[in-house]
């Protein structure tokens, strides 16, 4: 499944794979139902939980063990490298006081 974000504010459209997707929506303290909204009056508390939460989820990858990678094995990708996007699009329409869709 894949998941689109879109908002009136100067931002691209992102699409991001289902599972991240909801892991973030969950990190913003959404439900994780699709389709849905974030109220511009919501994204400042969403902004800061989804940041918290991006840290201590890659507090918790450094804390892992490293694994010598194999040919074939997929890299590890931080959980702040698959939010960007997103907490860019957030700050967008933070600034312009719009609201972010997602389906």
């Amino acid at each position: 499944m894949l998941i689109k974000f879109t908002t009136t504010a100067a931002y691209p459209e992102i699409t991001m794979f289902g599972e991240v997707a909801l892991k973030l929506l969950g990190m913003m303290g959404r439900s994780g139902k699709v389709p849905s909204a974030i109220g511009a009056e919501d994204i400042p508390d969403a902004l800061e939980s989804l940041r918290q939460g991006v840290a201590e989820a890659d507090a918790a990858l450094e804390d892992q063990p490293a694994h010598e990678e194999e040919e074939g094995e997929e890299h590890r990708i931080s959980m702040h490298n698959r939010a960007l996007p997103l907490i860019e699009m957030l700050e967008a329409a933070r600034d312009a006081d719009v609201p972010v869709m997602w389906e």
